[in-house]
C-alpha cells in the first residue's frame, strides 16, 4: 500500500513583496493613464484620416539649376491679372450664375424653361427670367448675349434650331421686360457646342441643354 508523506507545514513560504509591489504599481499607472486619455478624448480634435496624410518629403529645389535660368537676352513677359471666377449653382443643377469682375452669366437649364424637346415657355420660366432682367438692370448692361445649347442626342442639325429656338424664346420675354432700358441683344445657338458637363451620362446631358444669358457688369 502506497503512502503519501505528509506536508511539512512548518516549511518556510516563498516570499515575493518587491516584485508583487512592483506589479501593483504597474496596474495602477496604466489604469491611471487609461482613464485620463478616455477623459481628454472628446477635447482632442481629430487628426488626419489614416492614408491621406502624404508621406513623400517635400521635393528639394536647386536654386541655381541651370533649368531654372533664363536664356541670355530673354526677358520676362508683362504682368497679366487672370480674373477670378465665382461660380453658383443651385443644389440640382438647374441654375447657375457664374461671375467674374467684368461680366456676369446665367445658365439655366432647359428643364426649367421648357417641356421636352420644345421651344415653348413653361409657366415657371417667365418668373426665372424676370429676375435675370433686374439684374440686367443693376448692372446697366446695354448689350445682352442670349444663346441656346443642347445636348448631344439627336441630329446636330435638330440641336441647332432648337438652341436657337430657345434662345429666341428668352429673348422675347427679356426684350418686353427691357424695353425703355436700350438693350442690344446678340442670341445664337450652338447645338451641341461647347458643353459644360459629359454627354455620356443623363446628369451631364441636363446641364448641356441650357439657356445662357450674359453681359458685362455695370
Amino acid at each position: 500500500m502506497r503512502t503519501t508523506a505528509p506536508c511539512d507545514e512548518r516549511r518556510t513560504p516563498v516570499r515575493r513583496p518587491a516584485v508583487t509591489a512592483l506589479a501593483a504599481a504597474v496596474l495602477l499607472a496604466g489604469l491611471q493613464l487609461t482613464g485620463a486619455t478616455g477623459a481628454r478624448a472628446d477635447e482632442t480634435p481629430p487628426g488626419t484620416p489614416p492614408g491621406t496624410e502624404s508621406t513623400l518629403p517635400p521635393p528639394e529645389v536647386d536654386a541655381n539649376s541651370p533649368g531654372l535660368r533664363m536664356r541670355d537676352g530673354a526677358t520676362l513677359a508683362a504682368a497679366k491679372v487672370l480674373p477670378l471666377i465665382s461660380i453658383v449653382e443651385s443644389e440640382g443643377g438647374e441654375e447657375r450664375r457664374e461671375e467674374t469682375g467684368q461680366n456676369l452669366k446665367f445658365a439655366l437649364q432647359a428643364e426649367v424653361l421648357f417641356g421636352k424637346d420644345s421651344a415653348r415657355l413653361t409657366s415657371q420660366a417667365n418668373a426665372r427670367i424676370a429676375t435675370i432682367a433686374e439684374e440686367i438692370k443693376k448692372q446697366n448692361a446695354t448689350k445682352v448675349r442670349v444663346f441656346g445649347f443642347t445636348d448631344n442626342l439627336g441630329s446636330a442639325a435638330h440641336g441647332d434650331v432648337l438652341s436657337k429656338q430657345r434662345a429666341d424664346a428668352v429673348h422675347r420675354v427679356l426684350s418686353g421686360l427691357l424695353a425703355s432700358a436700350g438693350v442690344m441683344y446678340e442670341i445664337r445657338g450652338y447645338g451641341e457646342q461647347y458643353p459644360i458637363a459629359d454627354n455620356s451620362t443623363e446628369e451631364g446631358r441636363k446641364k448641356n441643354r441650357r439657356v445662357e444669358v450674359s453681359f458685362p457688369r455695370g
